[in-house]
């Protein structure tokens, strides 16, 4: 039988993972499943944790956000350690693409006899991420919503993206794919998608696959305030990709900067800055799904 160790983000969520604990501590007891519990609010400290349970032959799993789960899959990558996933963050869009509940007690199933599956992470400058690695527009947006405390839940991206636009202006964002010619679009965002989803359900690269070796990559060029406002929505159902300032393709490596200095966020949390390297790594994480 499988053992787990519990990295748990007691604040995640706004403290809903503290809330949750005790309820999925009895699931998994109703299911016979053997766990131990260890709380963190530092990624680095999640990583220790993690390699610790990888030593001790116990499944690391993750409850909080998609950062704390990609702080995970950093120290499992390449390695014989397995990934389980409990969703208890704002977005939890890891989980939602692997089909794992999105309620803990619920996502115990998966825990307790879920099969394993291989799946694709990717990184920039070398640190991992299981989602969307994006910059521009979305940086500002991401600002926002981090330092929000009166907004809560999915409405605390509405909220950071309507402050967001009002100061927004274009810039020129570089790119270039697999050694090829730069390229420079003056526009809203760059985004490399491995999972495609993000910010709670937002279906940025809907067609992205977590075992293909690629990146989605989803270029967001120059249209109206009012216009890139009008189109949100269809972010949710990926009809968004049909706009003309929109473009897509795939891609295994994209070297990306801008006209001026971007924070680079993936999975809620910063994780560089322009200029930098963002790579699919293929393969890389093992992970319990339903």
């Amino acid at each position: 039988m499988r053992r787990l160790c519990l990295i748990v983000n007691p604040r995640a969520g706004g403290g809903r993972t503290s809330g949750a604990l005790p309820d999925v501590e009895a699931a998994l007891r109703g299911r016979g499943v053997p766990f131990r519990v260890e709380r963190t609010t530092s990624l680095d400290h999640a990583m220790e944790l993690a390699r610790d349970a990888v030593k001790a032959g116990e499944v690391a799993v993750s409850f909080g956000g998609d950062g704390l789960a990609g702080a995970v899959a950093h120290a499992l990558r390449g390695g014989p350690g397995v990934l389980g996933v409990l969703p208890g963050g704002r977005g939890n869009d890891f989980a939602r693409k692997l089909g794992i509940p999105r309620e803990p007690v619920a996502a115990c199933d998966v825990l307790a006899s879920g099969r394993e599956d291989v799946v694709d992470v990717a990184e920039v400058d070398g640190r991992t991420f299981l989602g969307i690695a994006s910059y521009g527009f979305d940086s500002d947006v991401q600002d926002i919503a981090n330092a929000a405390r009166f907004v809560r839940g999915q409405a605390v991206y509405l909220y950071a993206t309507l402050r967001a636009l009002a100061a927004w202006k274009p810039v020129l964002l570089r790119f270039a794919a697999d050694g090829g010619p730069e390229r420079e679009v003056l526009g809203y965002a760059v985004a490399a998608c491995n999972s495609g989803v993000f910010g709670g359900g937002m279906a940025l690269a809907p067609d992205a696959s977590l075992t293909d070796g690629l990146l989605d990559v989803v270029v967001t060029g120059h249209t109206p305030k009012l216009g890139f406002l009008r189109g949100l929505p269809k972010v949710f159902k990926g009809t968004h990709l049909d706009e003309p300032e929109v473009e897509l393709f795939r891609a295994a490596e994209l070297r990306v900067s801008a006209e001026r200095p971007f924070r680079i966020y993936a999975d809620g949390d910063p994780i560089g800055m322009t200029p930098a390297t963002i790579r699919a790594v293929p393969a890389a994480l093992r992970v319990l799904v339903p």
